[in-house]
Order: C-alpha cells, then structure tokens, then sequence
C-alpha cells in the first residue's frame, strides 16, 4: 500500500477513535446528571409541577404499558403532595393522533382534578417538553416522570434551561423494548448534549405564556 494511502487510513481510523471515544464522554456525562435526583412517588421534593413525558398511545384510546406506568407514577407523586398541578408533554401533530389528551382522560379517570391537568400538545421530544416548560409554562422547579433509563436525558435538559428537577422512575414491569431503548438512549443522550449545549434550537412551536398556578382546562382542546 502507497505511504499516502496508508496515511489516509491512520487519520480515518484516528478520526473515528476520537468520535467513538467523545460519544462515550459524552453519554456518560449526560448520564450522571441522574446521580443521586431519583427519588420514590412519596419522596420527591414539592415542585412547581409533575412533568409527565408522552410516549406511544393508539387512536382507539388505548396507551403502551411505557405510558400507562408513567400515568399511574405520577397520580402517586401527586397524591403524595410533591406537586399541586401534572404537566403532560407529548405529541399532537396531527388531529390523528394525540398522546396527551389520551394520557389526560387516564388522569381524569384516576381521579386527578380536571384544574390541575395541563397539556403541552408540542411536546415532540424531550428537547421540546423541557424547553417549552421552561419558556412556555414558566416551570422553574419539575418532578419528572418517565422510565428510568430515559431520566439522565431528561434531568440534564431540565439543568441546561434553569429547571431544579428531580426524578420519579416510572419502571413498574419488565419492557418488551428494554434493550432497544437502552441501545438507542445512547445517541440520543449525545444528541441532547449537542441541542443544549451547542445549537440549542427553537422548538418548532413556542407561543404565549401559561401560568401553571391557573386552571389546566385552558390548555385542552
């Protein structure tokens, strides 16, 4: 092999080395902003709201056993006193489907009041639901619900835009996709450090802003 050619391939190689070697720093450092904020339903520290993070829900009102388990965790911590309001933030972008009114008739079913449900229908991903807290429902302290491996993501976005947060983990059962999800939380925390940390970009929608220590009905459909 020419010099040349086996220059090109110890910079290639070098380059991907550094690439796989950052990716690993990096998820690793959004992974331990979780370190000692996962708290049980009944310890949490009071927080301005329960942020309760969308996830797959059906068009015949059915939801995945993910959102079920977070809707059941946060009527635990809201019973439990560590917020007065539960904030849902998911995907409704489309009149075809909606995860927070969905997940907003679990709450109403379990007992919650209906003043005390806000909805975030932009909540398109977690980058969006702790952004849009924030700007939107000027939420300066949250408990999170969501399953354990998504908490690190979530409560290093919430840190990034000024949020104290601290976490409930949502694990009730064993997850068909655990391992997949796992897999995939890997790029994704590494695309989280690089939207709030170096780009951070608009969500796709913002709007006025929601006092969350108002009535949650005026921001249902």
């Amino acid at each position: 092999m020419p010099l040349k050619n086996k220059r090109f391939f110890i910079v290639l190689a070098a380059g991907f080395a550094c690439l796989v070697l950052g990716s690993v720093f990096i998820d690793s450092y959004v992974a331990a902003a979780a370190r000692g904020r996962i708290a049980s339903a009944g310890q949490a520290r009071p927080a301005r709201a329960i942020l309760l993070l969308g996830a797959r829900v059906y068009p015949d009102g059915r939801v995945s056993p993910v959102v079920e388990d977070r809707v059941r965790t946060a009527v635990d911590v809201y019973r439990a006193g560590g917020a007065k309001k539960i904030l849902v933030s998911g995907d409704h972008g489309t009149k075809y489907y909606d995860e927070v009114d969905t997940i907003r008739k679990r709450l109403t079913a379990a007992g919650v009041p209906d003043e005390d449900i806000f909805l975030d229908h932009a909540g398109f991903n977690t980058y969006d639901s702790l952004y849009r807290a924030r700007s939107v429902f000027g939420a300066d302290s949250l408990i999170v619900v969501t399953q354990r491996f998504h908490l690190p993501r979530a409560l290093f976005l919430a840190d990034r835009f000024g949020i104290k947060a601290e976490g409930v983990a949502a694990d009730r059962r064993k997850y068909r996709d655990e391992a997949h999800n796992e897999r995939r939380e890997f790029f994704a925390r590494v695309a989280a450090f690089f939207n709030a940390v170096v780009f951070r970009p608009r969500p796709r929608f913002l709007g006025p802003p929601i006092d969350l220590s108002g009535d949650g009905r005026v921001t249902w459909n």
